[in-house]
Formats: C-alpha cells, structure tokens, sequence
C-alpha cells in the first residue's frame, strides 16, 4: 500500500520539521520532502489540522491479563488500545496465570503478538510467580527475549532478594524493574495521606511508604553495582533521592504515570472509585515535583500505568474498589490538555518513544528514507470527548469518559500495517 501524507510535521533529528509530505510503501518510508509527487496507486491523505508524525510511542508496565485474566484484557484488546494511543510498542508486566516467570511463559508472548501491529517486549517475573521469595529463571527468560526483570504489581518486600536479582543480572547486562512500596507502612491505605483523606475520612498512604523503599533501592544498588529501574514514583522525596543518586554517580533510572503528573488527590473527593490508583494520586506539592524531575531528566520516562479491571472490581463502595485505571487511548491528550505548557513535542518524543527503548535495550525507530516505518500520528491540537467507542481495552476503568480533552492520536504505521483511531481522517 502506498500512503502519501501530505503536509505532517515530521520528527527529525531531534526536532519536528516545517509542514512536509511523507510517503510510505508497503511499510517503508520511501520518501520525504516538500511537495512530493503522488506515485501511481498511491492514497493520498490530508488534514485538516496540523498533524506530528513521531516515531511510536512505549508503554512499559501495562498490565495483559492474558493468560489467566482474559475479562480484563487480552494480547489482542491491549495492542488495539495502544495501536489507538500511538504506541507502536508495549512492555507487558508478568502478572497473569500463570505467571510469565520462565522461557515458556516469555514465548508465549511472542508467539501470540506475532502477528499484531504493536511490538510486544515482555517482562519477565522477577521471583518465582512473583511471591517475592525465590529469584525467578531469569537467564533463560533473557535468552527467550525478556526485555527486563519485574515482579510488576508486587512491589519487591525482600532486600535479600533485590541484592541477588541485581548481582545475578550482571552477568547479562539485564535489568532489574521495582516498584518501591513498603506494604506494612501502606496497608489499609486508600488514597494519599493528607488534608483530602482526613477529609473524606479515608486511611492514607503516606509517601513514607515509598520513600524508605527507594532509599533501600538505592542502598542496595550501590552495594551491588547492575541496572537498576524504579517504577512509579509518586513522591517529592523520591524524585529528590533519584535526583542525589545519579548525581553522585548510582546507575539509578525513573519513571512516573502520567495520571500522576496530571491529576491530585482533590480528584478523589466524590468518592469515584475510578480515581483510586496505585500509587496514589498525591498533593499539589507532589505533583510539581514529579514533573520538574520529568523536566530535569531526573525522570527517565513517563507511562501509562495501564491496569484495566472488570466492572465488578471498580463499581464498588471506594475501600472495596481495586486501584488501578487504564491509560492506552487517552496518554497523548493528557499531555496535551494538561501539560503542553511545559512538555515541548521534543520532550515528548524523549519521554515516551526514546528513553524507554534506550533502557530497555530496544533499537530506535528512525523516521527517514529506507526505513521501517514505526511511527504514530497525532493531531495535537484537535479537541474531542473521550466516548465508549474510543477505548479499544477490554476494560472500561477510566475517569475521563464523556471528558472534552486536547490532542488527539490518529494511528500508528508499524510492522507493514496501518491502524486509524475512529473518525481519525475526518
């Protein structure tokens, strides 16, 4: 198929280009320039608004409940919703039934997305089913193309273990992905700890909870030497610990959701349960902090946090409620509605496409002539509403349905094939 784009802007070589034509056959970017001539066969495709063509956007951490919890997701539903986000690619956690904590659970994964437009680079468990207590077949699982090591939504409890993990892994350059949270300081917790939860009289989550997990991360890490990711920071203190260890050299790496960078705990103050994730929506002060360490580099790289649940786990009283939202179709319009003023399209393009790959081990896409086309499309500037039909996930957890946002995704371009967003030419 020939597809002729006319007048995109294009990022190349750090930055987005003037208006230009891009030409793509047969999942090869063929040309790109000014005013390019329509080749025989070709479709040719114009916007009506200004449109950013960037190379595919990765989630690393979204939750697959193939196999074991196909209600909630499947591998097919999943790179749907990501194919309507932008993202050419996701990094699944292991937390399914089975548990994906040996080769076969690794080839599993590849074997069945083989055929989908969207790159799948699984995460191997970290510890045999993720219980936390025995260091999973980590090797093996390396060799069979996990891209990194995690027990995903089990925050790692053992210190013990995390020094084996980082000491084993060496031996391949794999890396090691934890998410801090201390389970004895935030169990019982609903939401952060603070003015709104006194409020409403919930049981908070203090940041404590995070912040001596990170310290004990950081400890361990200098200990040992390895690849170390934390996972979803939440705090001011974090990002201020993450910030001193990498300044005094510690080969520490970040990232945050972006339902944290967007949103408070002011948004839980009618009680919807849609809001209640994991970690917590914390405090303004919170929130500034996290995106200043985006913008310092002290954060390596935002996601989603994807964790679709069944009706039945979100329509509950709060308490009873499991945290979690999901984030695929709508990360490109939260950025654009809610931090355009200080996320330029480049640090975007960083954030999302290059930084993730470049610590996973992953190879850029290029978007220049001869290459592979694995880009996505995004209208920034386009405003609409967030309907039922816009979420391709098998789960329907998120809070901003019927929400007007800015930025729409159109489609990506990946492995030959072509994906369009609903309505996304019109």
């Amino acid at each position: 198929m020939h597809l002729l784009f006319r007048r995109v802007r294009i990022f190349v070589e750090g930055r987005l280009t003037e208006p230009q034509d891009l030409l793509v056959r047969e999942g090869v970017i063929m040309a790109i320039g000014p005013a390019l001539p329509i080749p025989s066969g070709a479709k040719t495709i114009a916007f009506p608004d200004e449109v950013w063509a960037m190379p595919g956007w990765l989630d690393v951490g979204v939750q697959v409940g193939e196999p074991g919890y196909e209600h909630r997701e499947t591998l097919h539903t999943v790179a749907q919703a990501a194919a309507a986000g932008g993202f050419t690619a996701v990094a699944p956690f292991p937390n399914t039934l089975p548990v994906a904590d040996d080769k076969g659970g690794i080839a599993f994964i590849h074997h069945k997305t083989a055929k989908e437009p969207v790159h799948f680079y699984p995460i191997g468990a970290l510890s045999v089913a993720t219980a936390g207590k025995d260091l999973a077949e980590l090797y093996d699982m390396h060799a069979a193309g996990a891209v990194a090591f995690s027990d995903g939504c089990e925050p790692l409890q053992s210190a013990g273990l995390l020094v084996r993990a980082l000491q084993y892994t060496q031996a391949f350059g794999g890396l090691v992905l934890d998410w801090p949270l201390h389970r004895e300081l935030a169990a019982g917790g609903q939401m952060h700890e603070g003015i709104v939860s006194t409020r409403l009289g919930l049981r908070g989550i203090p940041p404590l909870a995070e912040e001596i997990a990170v310290q004990r991360s950081l400890s361990i890490l200098e200990y040992t030497g390895g690849r170390l990711h934390l996972h979803l920071l939440s705090s001011a203190k974090s990002v201020a610990l993450v910030r001193a260890a990498k300044a005094a050299g510690i080969p520490v790496t970040a990232s945050v959701a972006i339902f944290n960078l967007c949103f408070t705990d002011e948004n839980l103050s009618n009680f919807d349960s849609m809001w209640k994730v994991m970690p917590p929506l914390r405090d303004e002060t919170h929130r500034l902090a996290l995106v200043e360490g985006v913008m310092d580099g002290t954060i390596d790289f935002i996601c989603t946090n994807h964790t679709p649940w069944h009706v039945e786990a979100k329509q509950l009283e709060f308490p009873y409620a499991e945290p979690g939202v999901i984030g695929l179709e709508t990360a490109f319009a939260l950025c654009q509605t809610y931090l355009a003023d200080v996320f330029s399209p480049e640090v975007l393009v960083e954030k999302w496409a290059l930084a993730p790959r470049r610590i996973l081990g992953i190879p850029q896409p290029q978007i220049t002539e001869g290459a592979p086309a694995e880009l996505a499309l995004f209208a920034p500037y386009r405003d609409w509403m967030v309907q039922p039909s816009d979420i391709y996930s098998r789960s329907r957890n998120t809070p901003l349905l019927h929400q007007r946002l800015r930025g729409r995704p159109l489609g990506i371009i990946s492995r030959g094939q072509v994906v369009w967003q609903n309505s996304a030419l019109a």
